[in-house]
């Protein structure tokens, strides 16, 4: 799209670009029934410290699954605000690393929930941290404030983990999420990320914030404004509400689904893409960018949903019965 790939970019491309409407990546969340769209209000937790469940409790309850989120020393377990990102470690760079140990140092009470992958990778992690974060004062590290999640096998349990234990997710950068990020919105949890590169692996997260309405997550202005807005996030209770109320009206938002999630729209933009990109060449013209534009409103029903899906299931219904017929 536009906004991962603009023109004035071409130059880093040696192909001519498809641009599509919206977002450029394909996401199909809100039409597997595996996931759960999310909720603005969290499911209360029968009693403090018991067992986690998905979709029960907040993310300042479940605490990245910590029994003590805030540290040895701690005589306070209730935790402000958890700061979140489940990429791969080879995405962390010592520039975003320190972004991070600022952003907790000004957000009293909030820990910074990982992913253990690899968790060969975590003592080499904390020893920066360490290194990073230290002035000389024990109480300077910040380690007892991180935490690192095992790795779940089964990809919708992942995805519904955003939910209970992130209250908003810290992009890499230049390398942002993809398809952990797609997970952490149709989760309700925004997203802060950098605006200033040029790369598109850089400014996939801008594309979605801008499709989304949530463009103020996108910090243009670099590393500095990236830890203001992650800062008031996590400080400022009324602003967050409304950042994660708003995203999660698009999840919920039916007839029509919101551009971004509409899964079915993608796709019939997508085909169109391809077809322009055939008959230019069938025409004999020189190779060039093609631009998918939508002429209407043509965002996908409810009732196209269920119409697609008993179509699927009577295809399904009679490859069995032939299956069953041959066998006979």
């Amino acid at each position: 799209d536009k906004n991962v790939s603009p023109l004035d970019l071409e130059g880093l491309y040696t192909e001519k670009f498809l641009w599509l409407p919206n977002h450029f990546f394909m996401k199909g969340h809100a039409m597997q029934k595996e996931l759960h769209p999310p909720r603005v209000e969290y499911l209360p937790k029968v009693e403090k410290g018991s067992k986690f469940e998905l979709g029960v409790g907040s993310p300042q309850e479940n605490a990245c699954l910590s029994s003590n989120p805030l540290g040895r020393d701690s005589n306070d377990d209730q935790v402000s605000f958890v700061y979140c990102n489940f990429n791969k470690f080879l995405k962390h760079n010592p520039e975003t690393v320190r972004s991070w140990i600022r952003i907790l140092q000004q957000v009293p009470k909030s820990i910074l929930c990982l992913l253990e992958n690899p968790v060969e990778g975590i003592p080499n992690l904390r020893k920066f941290v360490t290194e990073a974060s230290s002035s000389g004062d024990d109480t300077s590290d910040l380690n007892d404030r991180i935490h690192f999640l095992p790795w779940e096998k089964n990809p919708f349990d992942h995805q519904r983990r955003s939910y209970s234990l992130c209250n908003a997710m810290l992009d890499s950068y230049p390398y942002n999420g993809h398809t952990t990020a797609q997970d952490a919105l149709y989760a309700g949890v925004p997203i802060i990320t950098r605006s200033d590169g040029n790369e598109m692996s850089s400014r996939v997260s801008t594309s979605a914030n801008v499709v989304l309405g949530l463009e103020e997550m996108n910090a243009y202005g670099g590393v500095n404004e990236y830890e203001t807005i992650a800062i008031r996030l996590g400080t400022d209770k009324d602003w967050f509400a409304s950042i994660r109320t708003k995203l999660i009206e698009t999840c919920l938002q039916k007839n029509p689904m919101h551009p971004y999630w509409d899964a079915l729209r993608y796709v019939n933009n997508f085909q169109n893409g391809l077809k322009a990109i055939w008959n230019n060449f069938l025409a004999g013209n020189e190779i060039q960018h093609v631009e998918v534009k939508e002429e209407r409103e043509q965002g996908t029903l409810e009732t196209e949903i269920v119409a697609r899906e008993e179509k699927r299931k009577k295809a399904r219904d009679e490859r069995e019965r032939m299956t069953s017929k041959d066998e006979l």
